[in-house]
C-alpha cells in the first residue's frame, strides 16, 4: 500500500501542474512543492479497505511558527500540535458507517526531532529563515469501505484555523481527482 501511495504524485502530476498556475505566493523558484504558509497538501488513497491519508502542512499553519521551540511555551504549543495530529479519527470526518479505525501513523517535522531542519531545496523567504514543516501519514481500515464516500476536512481547518486551503489528491474507487478545500468547502468526495 505504501507503493501506491508513493506513486500518487507521480500519477496526479497532471493535476499538479495545473495547481501551479494557481500559486499566488510562489517564491520565486517555480516548484510544485513550494512551502506556502496557509496551504497544506494531503494526499488521500483508498485501496480495498486500506485508506492512507498522508497531510504535510508547513509549520506555521499548525503550531504558528517554524523555528525550533526554545521556550516553554513554544514547547507546551509543539507538543499539544503533536498530540492533535496523534488522534486522525477527530481531524478527518469519515462517515461512522464506514467503520474505519486507525492501523499505524507516522508523524515528522524538525520541530518533533525526527526530520531535517530545513527544506530539501534550501528555500527560505526573505526573513531568512529555513522553512520547517510538519508531516502526518495515516493508514486505516475500514470494515466498510463502501460507506466511505467523503472526508470532511472540517475538523482539521478548525483544529488548525491558520490552514486556509488544503490540496487534496485522491484515487478511490471513482478514479483519482485534485480537489481543492477550504474552510467553507471543507467536503472531499470520493
Amino acid at each position: 500500500m505504501r507503493r501506491l501511495l508513493l506513486a500518487l504524485p507521480f500519477a496526479l502530476l497532471p493535476l499538479a501542474v495545473a495547481y501551479a498556475h494557481d500559486d499566488d505566493h510562489d517564491h520565486a523558484h517555480g516548484t510544485l512543492g513550494a512551502h506556502e504558509h496557509g496551504v497544506a497538501k494531503l494526499n488521500a488513497v483508498l485501496d480495498g479497505n486500506t485508506l492512507e491519508l498522508e497531510l504535510d502542512s508547513p509549520a506555521m499553519n499548525l503550531v504558528g511558527f517554524e523555528h525550533a521551540a526554545s521556550s516553554d511555551a513554544d514547547k507546551a504549543k509543539v507538543a499539544a500540535v503533536r498530540q492533535q495530529l496523534e488522534q486522525p479519527l477527530k481531524l478527518f470526518g469519515l462517515p461512522a458507517a464506514a467503520d474505519c479505525k486507525e492501523d499505524q501513523q507516522e508523524l515528522e517535522s524538525p520541530l518533533f526531532g525526527n526530520a531535517p531542519k530545513a527544506d530539501d531545496d534550501g528555500d527560505e523567504h526573505e526573513h531568512d529563515h529555513p522553512h520547517s514543516d510538519i508531516g502526518a501519514h495515516y493508514q486505516l481500515t475500514c470494515a466498510n469501505p463502501d460507506k466511505l464516500a467523503q472526508v470532511d476536512l472540517a475538523p482539521l481547518f478548525k483544529a488548525f484555523p491558520a490552514t486556509q486551503k488544503i490540496n487534496v489528491q485522491l484515487i478511490g474507487p471513482n478514479g483519482q481527482k485534485g480537489v481543492e478545500t477550504t474552510p467553507a468547502k471543507a467536503t472531499v468526495a470520493f
